[in-house]
């Protein structure tokens, strides 16, 4: 018998978290995707389909030192693009990982940018 990929558990732990949260007009979703290098984050309106504001690390004035400081910059910038579109208050999606390290330095960095999450 094989066990499962860490990913296959993930996405497994995802798909339980999204019958629980779901964006709306009034306040959408924060999705998160962590690689191993970049971490990703986009504004998602569920009722629509569509993304009102996204932010990754791979974007060249978004670094940082360690990939926690790169995530909370995203979480920065990202806030600064979600308030353009009007939007203030947001659901966070951490993706099936642990709101720990780089997903939490993200959600830090929205916080600080403005978001309420």
């Amino acid at each position: 018998m094989t066990n499962p990929s860490r990913d296959a558990l993930r996405r497994k732990r995802h798909e339980r978290l999204r019958l629980r949260i779901s964006g709306s007009a009034e306040r959408p979703r924060l999705s998160v995707f962590r690689s191993a290098k970049y971490i990703y984050a986009q504004v998602i309106d569920d009722t629509t389909g569509r993304t009102l504001a996204a932010a990754s690390s791979r974007e060249t004035d978004l670094g940082g030192d360690s990939k926690v400081d790169a995530a909370r910059s995203v979480g920065r910038a990202l806030a600064e693009r979600a308030k353009a579109a009007g939007v203030s208050a947001v659901v966070l999606d951490r993706g099936g990982y642990q709101y720990h390290g780089r997903v939490r330095s993200l959600a830090e960095g929205a916080r600080e940018g403005g978001l309420n999450l």
